[in-house]
């Protein structure tokens, strides 16, 4: 397979060949989340959080309401669990996830530190009897301070991060502050996906590698592990070769060569292999598409890396750095903010990659308005920096 095979598989895969609706309805949200499987969870809100940008570089503008309503209302599709990292999955995931749990629960969490072993019980009873709560409900109010690129977490915030992550509590909703809410799991995941048998290890390891399989299309052995974050859990990182091995001998994997990746790759059966490509997007640096970085420079020769935690001196692109797909390349990357209090989407700097087209400043203006209409903004400002500026700020204006 070639290079640019594999890409136009990668791409399709994860639904870029899908027609957007005039009108995004929670069907089409469906259909997006089937193709990339998760939802990566980020507070960073400097643009837009990250898990609606996904949605929104496959469906175009939509209301957001719907991932609200599909992952905090009846009848519930996502719940929020560790399934990349802190990501809302298709909630059919749960029982598939109990191996995990079990293991955070019997090994305790990085974070329980606790220096009193008895209060993850206690805050159970406390959800128990009165009901949904976030930490800050049971600190009663206690201070915090910002401290290390986030909040100093609380002894009950980490007590209640264990529950979560070991099954004993689940999300019901993220509040207006974006905290998660827990409660608990018989009160958040519906009744029939709870009564479903558990699936042994070699069953849910399978059914992970799959999911991975389909939203990739075309991945590497490390690829397929990394999607669900199978060599975190003690459960899963031994499964994943005789997964793999069982998905091959029942013909759903097929083994391929793919053109400069040097490793063996693996086709899913149903992927579809287009001819072109016709994409339009801005990715958030935790879309599938990129979040893995040495996947993306294989299938788009496109080198990258999110530098919010790089000291400023030291950026070489930028803060929020989004690339640009246009067709089935990455042409460009743009440092986005919403500066929503000047009703503008200011563009501090853009890059065109040696690649990229003639018509690529018109399409990126193009884009970048339509970014700018779906988050309440009025306009588009262009900074001077990055060799794109120029013809940027000419087509936008």
């Amino acid at each position: 397979m070639s290079a640019a095979q594999a890409r136009r598989v990668a791409l399709a895969a994860q639904g870029f060949l899908d027609r957007r609706h005039e009108r995004p309805t929670m069907r089409t949200l469906s259909r997006t989340i089937e193709r990339t499987g998760v939802l990566q969870i980020d507070s960073v809100n400097v643009l837009q959080r990250a898990h609606f940008m996904p949605l929104y570089s496959r469906m175009g503008p939509y209301d957001v309401s719907l991932l609200e309503r599909a992952s905090s209302r009846k009848p519930r599709r996502l719940v929020e669990y560790w399934a990349h990292v802190a990501a809302y999955m298709p909630v059919e995931l749960w029982p598939v996830m109990v191996h995990r749990m079990r293991d955070y629960e019997q090994r305790g969490h990085a974070w329980a530190n606790l220096p009193d072993e008895r209060l993850p019980d206690a805050l159970l009873r406390e959800i128990e009897t009165g009901g949904a709560a976030t930490a800050r409900d049971l600190d009663d109010g206690l201070p915090r301070t910002r401290d290390n690129w986030g909040w100093n977490w609380s002894n009950t915030k980490v007590a209640l991060e264990y529950l979560f992550v070991a099954g004993k509590l689940a999300v019901s909703k993220r509040n207006s502050a974006f905290e998660r809410v827990y409660d608990l799991p018989e009160r958040v995941i519906p009744a029939e996906i709870l009564a479903r048998p558990e699936p042994t290890v070699e069953e849910a390891a399978r059914e992970l590698i799959r999911r991975a399989a389909r939203s990739y299309g075309v991945a590497t052995e490390f690829d397929l592990r990394d999607y669900f974050r199978m060599q975190h859990s003690k459960a899963h990182q031994h499964q994943v070769r005789p997964a793999i091995a069982a998905l091959v001998e029942d013909g759903e994997l097929l083994p391929v060569d793919v053109e400069g990746w040097g490793r063996p790759a693996y086709l899913h059966r149903d992927a579809r292999l287009p001819r072109t490509v016709d994409a339009r997007a801005l990715l958030s640096p935790f879309d599938p598409v990129v979040w893995e970085r040495d996947r993306t420079l294989r299938l788009f020769d496109f080198f990258y890396r999110i530098e919010i935690y790089v000291p400023q001196a030291k950026r070489v692109h930028g803060y929020y750095v989004l690339p640009f797909l246009l067709g089935d390349r990455i042409v460009a990357r743009v440092d986005l903010k919403a500066d929503r209090r000047g009703g503008l989407l200011h563009v501090a700097g853009s890059y065109a990659e040696p690649h990229a087209p003639g018509h690529t400043a018109q399409a990126l203006a193009d884009a970048l308005r339509e970014l700018a209409g779906w988050l309440g903004l009025s306009g588009v400002d262009v900074a001077r920096r990055g060799d794109l500026a120029p013809a940027l700020a000419a087509a936008v204006a």
